[in-house]
């Protein structure tokens, strides 16, 4: 079994912020595979180029910051592809309108779901969204 990773754990882990002890705790204590999408990656990068935007981190830092990613990535990490039936489920998730789900969230719990594994995140509207639609959580 494997354990999917959004992109709030991964900015945590390479870049230091509020929930950099947790992500690093928590990712210690996994002991299956890590999964992430290739979406996540993508909001990952989103992420550091906002903080580098913001003046939070200096280019060569974001820069240093992207190289670890992708090595840590390139030997750690399934990187799953986002399949079109993901943004169908995405989709469909965000049209219930009983959840408090923003596009990247329903994305990643789609993405979950389809690979059975459970979503570890900070995000607690996330998480509580993902239990209601019977996508486990780590």
């Amino acid at each position: 079994m494997s354990v999917y990773v959004d992109a709030d754990v991964l900015a945590s882990l390479f870049s230091p912020d509020a929930n950099t002890g947790r992500a690093s705790a928590a990712m210690a204590s996994i002991d299956q595979d890590v999964v992430a999408s290739d979406f996540a990656c993508a909001e990952f990068a989103s992420v550091v180029a906002k903080r580098v935007r913001m003046r939070a981190l200096t280019v060569a830092q974001g820069r240093r910051v992207l190289a670890t990613f992708d090595e840590w990535v390139s030997s750690h990490v399934f990187v799953a592809p986002t399949e079109p039936g993901d943004i169908s489920q995405c989709a469909k998730y965000l049209r219930r309108l009983d959840l408090p789900l923003r596009t990247p969230d329903a994305l990643h719990i789609a993405i979950a779901s389809r690979l059975r594994a459970p979503i570890l995140s900070f995000d607690r509207n996330l998480l509580s969204s993902a239990r209601r639609l019977g996508v486990p959580t780590a």
